[in-house]
């Protein structure tokens, strides 16, 4: 059994309070794209993961699937799988790839074994891998708050509009991206702004990591402007990146870019 997972991307991010267990409370705005990993899964002799595409970093045993897999083991009696993935959507480029796929293997495992989880309940596990995995269980574009993994549903459609997303050869880790970020309340919540006018979005909607990671990766900086140059209504980065965004009203020629980025139509 094969799916897809797909990327999100943050429209906004707002840092707003450290909380006691050493995270950090965040608002933002996730919104499912259609850049997309194939992951499958096949009953097997014993437990197993493969991949292609990408170079995924790290040891097996920590990739998020497996760790899926015995979540849900715990509670099912589910037999062995193999699981391959295919890698296309960027890692560390602030998109929830290594989410959605464990995400969209959770479902794969509910529907291929028949276990009657509904999709409260699959949140419920995906909640215990990432802070943004159970996102993509419904898959939905949602007002995140908390650790950014409560929900509020949030009536957003992109759909006529062009999303252009530009990953540039640049890695940020999370880690390098909170501790530039000084948390602090918000005057305005992501939740009435997200429903201004896109043209709007510029002068209102921000993403708190910017500044720093800007200071330490001016090419990111140098794709948001480039991304404003060729026209977009809106360009900012994905989370705590390195990726950046343009919504367009129509499909930008960014040739230039292309020359030294990835970028995804």
């Amino acid at each position: 059994m094969i799916s897809f997972p797909n990327a999100k991307i943050n429209i906004g991010l707002n840092v707003t309070e450290r909380r006691p267990d050493g995270y950090h409370n965040i608002e933002t705005i996730f919104y499912p794209i259609k850049i997309n990993d194939a992951l499958e899964i096949i009953e097997a002799d014993k437990l197993s993961f493969e991949s292609s595409g990408l170079e995924i970093p790290g040891r097996v045993e920590d990739n998020l699937c497996i760790k899926g897999y015995h979540l849900l083991k715990k509670d099912f009696d589910i037999p062995p799988v193999k699981i391959h993935l295919h890698k296309h959507i960027p890692i560390g480029a602030g998109l929830g790839g290594g989410s959605a796929d464990a995400a969209f293997f959770i479902r794969l495992l509910n529907q291929y074994f028949n276990l009657g989880l509904t999709e409260i309940q699959m949140m419920a596990y995906a909640r215990q891998l990432g802070a943004d995995c159970a996102f993509f269980i419904q898959n939905r574009p949602v007002f995140a708050f908390e650790k950014g993994d409560e929900f509020e549903p949030v009536k957003l459609d992109l759909s006529t509009y062009k999303i252009v997303l530009v990953m540039p050869p640049v890695h940020v880790s999370t880690g390098e991206a909170y501790s530039g970020v000084k948390p602090a309340p918000v005057k305005e919540s992501l939740m009435e702004l997200i429903y201004l006018p896109v043209t709007e979005w510029r002068k209102h909607i921000k993403n708190d990591f910017e500044l720093s990671v800007f200071k330490n990766h001016p090419v990111i900086r140098g794709v948001k402007a480039a991304l404003y140059e060729a026209g977009a209504l809106y360009a900012a980065m994905s989370g705590s990146g390195a990726s950046v965004f343009g919504i367009f009203k129509e499909t930008p020629d960014l040739g230039e870019l292309e020359n030294t980025n990835q970028v995804f139509y």
